[in-house]
């Protein structure tokens, strides 16, 4: 199950904190699908077959910090275990062109993280950190992350969201560690 968080509606389209649900739906494109609203997970949709993989996309509809109620009700329906959850979010603490994987670990004031913490309750699941970069000041992040990307925010954005792409085929194989080796020594052009 790949999950992409960000805030649903025309005003957040596009932008850093929504980076997550970009990844989502540039997933769904590389194989043909597109995500499809679904009631009963609360979210966008799609059920893809992908490099052999058989994947669960969703991309909340709820806002940001009810991102748990989604995720909860598509992994109950199909009973998928939180290790087998790989949840895409924007990260401040990494700079724009870049990608983590991680596995376990806090919400690092994340609200997206902590509501999904909050209705698995365990952090027991994979992380995508899609870097967006911080602006330099703790009092203008909101603003910052709710900004609309760039036009070399969105390359740089594009060109990671391949290479976890290529990555990802390992991540979900049980390979996390040749994974995030790969993932982690990518170079973003400047």
């Amino acid at each position: 199950m790949v999950v992409g968080l960000g805030n649903p509606g025309a005003d957040y389209e596009n932008t850093r904190h929504n980076a997550g649900a970009l990844f989502v739906e540039a997933l769904a494109r590389d194989a043909g699908q597109t995500l499809r609203p679904e009631k009963k997970y609360h979210g966008l949709y799609a059920r893809i077959q992908w490099q052999g993989l058989d994947l669960h996309l969703l991309n909340p509809s709820t806002f940001m910090n009810r991102s748990g109620t989604a995720i909860k009700a598509l992994a109950d329906f199909f009973k998928i275990p939180p290790e087998q959850i790989l949840v895409a979010h924007d990260e401040l603490d990494l700079p724009p062109g870049t990608a983590k994987l991680k596995k376990g670990g806090g919400h690092g004031g994340h609200n997206g993280l902590r509501d999904t913490i909050a209705h698995l309750s365990t952090n027991d699941f994979q992380r995508l950190r899609l870097g967006i970069g911080h602006p330099g000041d703790s009092r203008k992040v909101t603003g910052y992350v709710l900004g609309r990307l760039g036009k070399q925010e969105t390359e740089q954005l594009h060109a990671v969201f391949d290479e976890v792409m290529r990555v990802l085929p390992d991540a979900a194989s049980g390979k996390l560690a040749a994974a995030m080796n790969r993932l982690h020594s990518f170079k973003p052009t400047p």
